[in-house]
C-alpha cells in the first residue's frame, strides 16, 4: 500500500483483503461506519458482508451510520438480508421499503442526538468501527475523506476498528478536517466555537493503533445522487426566500451578509440556496451538515466566504472535478463531527438561519418531514430539528401541492408531526411567504392559507377553518377532529396519496 496514505509502519502488517477483514465482524454484531448522505462511507466490507449473507450467513447486524449512506450498505446488504437495525437516517428505496415492510427495525433520530446515544452506550455496544480513509497518519490517527459524521465516535466506541483506506478519495483532503470530541455529562466542557471559520481539534479522528485489526484498501469511489435541475417552482421558493430576507435586513432584523446560513438536504433545498448567486447578500457564511453543488458554487462564485459542515454532499457531476478544484477552496471550508455540526447550542450562539424543507405544513404552522399518510416512512427527520430548535430563524420550504397538483402540501393538520407550530416561524412555498412570528393559531392559520396554500385548495382549506372556529366556540386552536383524517382517507381512496421520490 502506498506509504503516502498508510504512514503508521506498526500497520504494515495488519493490510488484507476485504475478505479476511470482514471475518472481524460476526453474526448480531453492532457494526458503526463512516459515511454522511452518501459521502465517505464504507463500501468493500459492506459488500463482503452482503455476499456473506447472499450465501446463506445469517448476520442480523446492527447497522450504525451518520446520516445515509450509499447502495452497498442500504441496498446490497439489506437485499442480502444482513441488515436487521438501522440508525439513525438513511434515504435509499430499497432500505425504505425494507423499513416499511417491517424486515428492518429503525430508529427515526435527530442527528444530533444520535452521537450521545451511541457514546452513552443507550443504543448497546458497538463492536467493530468500519471507517473511510484517506490516509493514515504515523501515529495511527484516522484522516476521514468526504465525511465525518459519527466516524469520531464510532472509533472511540468500538472495540475493533477496519480502516478502509480509498485511494479514489483525494490525499488534498488532509487538513479539512476538524474532529472535537465531547465528554459524556458532567464532565463535558464547552465548545470554544464562536465563529463559523473557528477550529477548535485535530485534523484527523484519534486513534490507538492498537485498536486497527485490519486495513483494507478500496477504489470504490463515492455514489453520490444528481441534483434535479432548478425547476420553476424552486425559483420561485427562492425568490420568495430572497425577499424576505432582504426585508428582514431593511428592517434591521438581520446584518446586510445575514447570519450563517443552514440548508436541509434535496433538490428543493440546493435550488434555494442555489438563488442566493443572484441575490443582493455577499460575504455570507454557512453553518450546516451537508455542502451541497449550490454552496460551492457560492464558494467559487464570491457569494460565500467560509462554510462548514460535516460532509460534501456533492453530485457525481460535481465530483468530476473536485479532486482538481479542491485546492482552490481548501481554505474556505471545514468538516466537522456531526454533534458539533448539529450542535444546537452552537445553532443557537451563531445564530444561524435553518432552512429545511417539508413534505407537508398544516394550517397552524405544524410540519411533517418523514412520513407520507402519517404512516409511511420516507427518509427521516436527520437534522433539521437540530438547527430549527436552536436557530435564530426557523424557515420551512414546500412546494404547495405534489402529484402534479392532485395533493395540497398545506392541510388542516398534519398526519404526522415531526416540527410542532412552536419551533417554525416562516413558511415558504412557490405562492409565497408565511411569516408566523407572534401570531396566535388563527393568525397562524390565516397567514399560511392566504399567502403559502395553492389557489386550488385555498377556498377548502378557508371553509374548514372557518367551521372549526364556528364549531369550536372560541377555543384557542380550532379543529374538528372529526373530519381531519378524512382529508388523508380520501386522498388513500383515489390513489393521490402516495410515495414521492422527489421529497
Amino acid at each position: 500500500m502506498d506509504k503516502s496514505r498508510l504512514r503508521c509502519e506498526s500497520l504494515a502488517d495488519k493490510v488484507m483483503d476485504a475478505r479476511e477483514a470482514a471475518q472481524f465482524i460476526k453474526p448480531g454484531m453492532t457494526v458503526g461506519m463512516s459515511g454522511f448522505t452518501p459521502s465517505g462511507y464504507a463500501k468493500a466490507i459492506p459488500l463482503e458482508l452482503a455476499r456473506r449473507a447472499e450465501e446463506g450467513e445469517d448476520l442480523q447486524l446492527t447497522v450504525l451510520t451518520g446520516a445515509s449512506v450509499g447502495p452497498e450498505i442500504d441496498e446490497d446488504m439489506v437485499k442480502a438480508g444482513a441488515v436487521a437495525r438501522r440508525y439513525p437516517y438513511q434515504t435509499n428505496s430499497t432500505i425504505r421499503k425494507a423499513i416499511n415492510e417491517g424486515k428492518v427495525k429503525y430508529v427515526d433520530m435527530h442527528l444530533s442526538h444520535s452521537s450521545q446515544q451511541i457514546k452513552a452506550g443507550f443504543l448497546g455496544k458497538v463492536d467493530v468501527a468500519v471507517i473511510e480513509a484517506c490516509a493514515i497518519t504515523e501515529d495511527g490517527n484516522i484522516v476521514p475523506t468526504t465525511s465525518v459524521g459519527n466516524s469520531n465516535i464510532y472509533v472511540e466506541a468500538a472495540d475493533k476498528v477496519i480502516v478502509e483506506i480509498n485511494t479514489t478519495q483525494p490525499l488534498e483532503l488532509e487538513g479539512i478536517h476538524d474532529i472535537y470530541n465531547l465528554d459524556l455529562p458532567p464532565h463535558r466542557k464547552p465548545i470554544e466555537l464562536t465563529n463559523v471559520q473557528g477550529r477548535v481539534g485535530k485534523p484527523y479522528i484519534p486513534c490507538d493503533p492498537e485498536k486497527i485489526v485490519a486495513v483494507v484498501e478500496c477504489d470504490i469511489p463515492d455514489k453520490t445522487r444528481s441534483v434535479a435541475p432548478v425547476d420553476e417552482n424552486s425559483r420561485k421558493i427562492s425568490k420568495n426566500l430572497i425577499e424576505f430576507l432582504s426585508k428582514e435586513v431593511e428592517a434591521g432584523r438581520l446584518p446586510k451578509n445575514l447570519l450563517p446560513l443552514q440548508s436541509g438536504v434535496g433538490s428543493v433545498a440546493n435550488a434555494v440556496l442555489a438563488g442566493l448567486d443572484d441575490s443582493p447578500f455577499d460575504h455570507l457564511t454557512v453553518y450546516s451538515e451537508v455542502l451541497q453543488d449550490s454552496v460551492i458554487n457560492l464558494i467559487k462564485c464570491g457569494k460565500v466566504d467560509f462554510a462548514s459542515g460535516t460532509s460534501f454532499t456533492l453530485s457525481p457531476e460535481m465530483n468530476e472535478n473536485f479532486a482538481k478544484e479542491l485546492p482552490s477552496f481548501k481554505d474556505k471550508v471545514v468538516l466537522r463531527p456531526q454533534e458539533i455540526s448539529n450542535n444546537p447550542g452552537i445553532a443557537r450562539r451563531l445564530g444561524v438561519i435553518a432552512m429545511n424543507t417539508a413534505l407537508e405544513v398544516d394550517i397552524y404552522g405544524n410540519v411533517n418531514s418523514t412520513h407520507i399518510s402519517g404512516v409511511k416512512l420516507m427518509n427521516g427527520i436527520g437534522g433539521s430539528g437540530d438547527f430549527t430548535r436552536g436557530g435564530q430563524l426557523s424557515i420551512f420550504t414546500t412546494v404547495s401541492t405534489a402529484k402534479k397538483g392532485a395533493i395540497s402540501s398545506i392541510v388542516p393538520y398534519v398526519s404526522h408531526t415531526d416540527h410542532t407550530e412552536h419551533d417554525t416561524m416562516i413558511i415558504v412555498t412557490e405562492q409565497g411567504v408565511a411569516d408566523l412570528r407572534g401570531l396566535d393559531p388563527v393568525e397562524r392559520a390565516h397567514a399560511i392559507i392566504e399567502n403559502c396554500a395553492h389557489p386550488d385548495y385555498k377556498d377548502q382549506l378557508n371553509d374548514y377553518l372557518n367551521r372549526a372556529i364556528q364549531e369550536s366556540k372560541g377555543q384557542h386552536t380550532p379543529h374538528i377532529l372529526s373530519e381531519v383524517f378524512s382529508w388523508y382517507d380520501r386522498l388513500e381512496k383515489t390513489g393521490t396519496m402516495k410515495e414521492s421520490k422527489d421529497q
